[in-house]
C-alpha cells in the first residue's frame, strides 16, 4: 500500500481495508474499494455487499465457508449483506469451468436445495443483519422485449474471451445460447441490488466484471469486485467439491470435521490457517516452528469452534486423541453418532455379510467379500479380525464393528 495513502483515507478505513484484503486473491480496483469505505464512514452509510450462490447441491463446505467468512467481516465491519440464491440461474447451471454444457437442475431440484442452504448460513452470519434474496424475484418476471435489451449490452467476442467458452470454440464443442446467458443474468443480479462489492471465487471472475460492467450501462457505480483463492480439497490437488469427495461440510459432526482436518498434508495446513482463520499472521510464523501434528490440531480446534459454540473444537479433539490412543493399545473406542442397525424382530441368528450389506456400509456383496478378505473387519472392544465370510452373529445381542479405517456400526437385535 503506498504511503501517502494515510493522508488520503481515515485510519478506520486503511484498518478496514487491511482486515477485508486478507486472504483475498483480488480487488478491482483496490482504490475504488478504499474511496467506497471511506465515503461509507463520512456518510454513516453501510455498503451493499452482495455473494450469489447456485443451489446446485445440497450441503455448503469449507470452500464456501472461504466466501461466507468474507461476508462476516464485512458484516462485523457494519455492510449491509445479501446472500444472493440463484434459484433462477441455477435452473441454467454455471459453465465455469466446464467442458462440455452443464446439466440443468429442475425448478424443485433447487428450491429443494435452497431450503437447505438458508439453514446452513447462519452458522456464520448473523441471521438478523443478513438479507437473503433470490434472483427469480426478478428475472422470473422479466418480458422478453427486456432480455433482448439485456443481450444487446453484450457481444459474443467478449463473450469468447471467457477462458472456458474460448476453448470450447475453439476445439468444436457445443456452446448453448443458455449458457452464454449465464454471466449476463449473473451481472444483471448486481443491477437489481445496485450492489457496491461482489464478493466471488477467483473462477468466477469473469462473471463478476460482466456485473461490473452491466452497472455502468444501466448508469449505476459499478461494484467493486473481490475474488478469493479456492479451497484445495482434502486430496490436497483439486479443488474442494463434493462432486471429488474432498470436502468438509460445514454441517459435518465436530468429530468428523477434526478428522477431516488431521488427513490434511502439512503443506496445505498453512493454506487453511490463511483464509479459514483471522489468526494473526506473526502468530502463524510463531506455529510454524511447532510440531505439525499439534499445529494441526489447533486448526481443527480454531475451525470448529468458528462453526459450533466455543469449547467444541476441544472435545472433538479429546474424542479424536481418545480414539488413536485406544488404537494403539487395540481397544475399539466408538466415534460419537455411530450408525446403530437394528436386526428385524425375532431375528435369532445372522450372517454379518448381510448385515453390512443392508446397512450400506458397502454397496456389493463382492465389496463386502473384500472386506472379509483384506481383514478389515474388526469386533468387539478387543478388535478381533473376522475373515470368515460365513460369520454370523447370533441374537439377543450387541455387536460393535469398525470396518476398514473410518467406518464404525453398532449392531443390536
Amino acid at each position: 500500500m503506498e504511503q501517502n495513502l494515510t493522508t488520503q483515507y481515515s485510519k478506520k478505513t486503511l484498518e478496514d481495508f487491511n482486515i477485508i484484503k486478507r486472504g483475498t486473491e483480488e480487488i478491482i480496483p483496490e482504490k475504488d474499494l478504499l474511496d467506497k469505505l471511506e465515503n461509507s464512514y463520512k456518510k454513516n452509510q453501510p455498503l451493499k455487499i452482495k455473494a450469489g450462490f447456485d443451489p446446485t447441491a445440497p450441503d455448503l463446505h469449507l470452500g464456501h465457508y472461504v466466501l461466507l467468512r468474507k461476508l462476516k467481516h464485512f458484516q462485523d465491519l457494519g455492510h449491509e449483506i445479501y446472500f444472493l440464491i440463484g434459484d433462477f440461474t441455477g435452473m441454467i447451471g454455471d459453465p465455469t469451468g466446464r467442458s462440455k454444457t452443464r446439466k440443468r437442475l429442475t425448478e424443485e431440484e433447487v428450491k429443494e436445495n435452497a431450503k437447505t442452504y438458508e439453514k446452513q448460513v447462519f452458522k456464520i452470519l448473523d441471521p438478523n443483519k443478513t438479507k437473503i434474496v433470490f434472483n427469480s424475484q426478478w428475472l422470473k418476471n422479466m418480458s422478453f422485449e427486456e432480455v433482448l435489451n439485456l443481450t444487446a449490452k453484450y457481444t459474443v467476442a467478449r463473450m469468447l474471451v471467457r477462458d472456458d467458452f474460448k476453448k470450447r470454440y475453439e476445439s468444436g464443442e457445443s456452446i448453448s445460447i443458455i449458457e452464454f446467458m449465464y454471466p449476463l443474468i449473473q451481472g444483471y443480479d448486481s443491477v437489481a441490488l445496485k450492489s457496491d462489492i461482489e464478493i466471488g471465487g477467483t473462477d468466477q471472475k469473469f462473471n463478476l466484471l460482466v456485473g461490473r460492467d452491466l452497472q455502468t450501462q444501466y448508469n449505476q457505480e459499478p461494484q467493486v469486485i473481490i475474488t478469493l483463492p479456492l479451497l484445495v480439497g482434502l486430496d490436497g490437488i483439486r479443488k474442494m467439491s463434493k462432486s471429488y469427495n474432498n470436502y468438509i461440510g460445514i454441517n459435518e459432526e465436530p468429530y468428523s470435521i477434526f478428522a477431516k482436518i488431521m488427513s490434511i498434508s502439512d503443506e496445505l495446513m498453512w493454506n487453511y490457517f490463511e483464509i479459514l482463520t483471522d489468526i494473526p499472521y506473526d502468530k502463524i510464523q510463531e506455529l510454524k516452528n511447532d510440531h505439525p501434528l499439534e499445529v494441526k490440531k489447533f486448526l481443527a480446534v480454531e475451525i470448529i469452534n468458528q462453526l459450533y459454540p466455543p469449547g467444541t473444537g476441544e472435545k472433538a479433539k479429546e474424542q479424536w486423541e481418545k480414539e488413536k490412543s485406544a488404537a494403539k493399545t487395540s481397544i475399539l473406542v466408538l466415534p460419537p453418532n455411530t450408525p446403530v442397525y437394528q436386526v428385524p424382530e425375532n431375528t435369532k441368528e445372522i450372517p454379518l455379510a448381510k448385515v453390512l450389506l443392508d446397512a450400506n456400509v458397502e454397496s456389493s456383496m463382492s465389496s463386502i467379500k473384500k472386506l472379509f478378505e483384506s481383514g478389515a473387519i474388526k469386533l468387539g472392544d478387543n478388535l478381533e479380525t473376522i475373515t470368515k465370510r460365513d460369520y454370523v452373529l447370533t441374537f439377543p445381542g450387541e455387536y460393535k464393528l469398525k470396518i476398514g479405517k473410518k467406518k464404525y456400526l453398532i449392531v443390536k437385535g
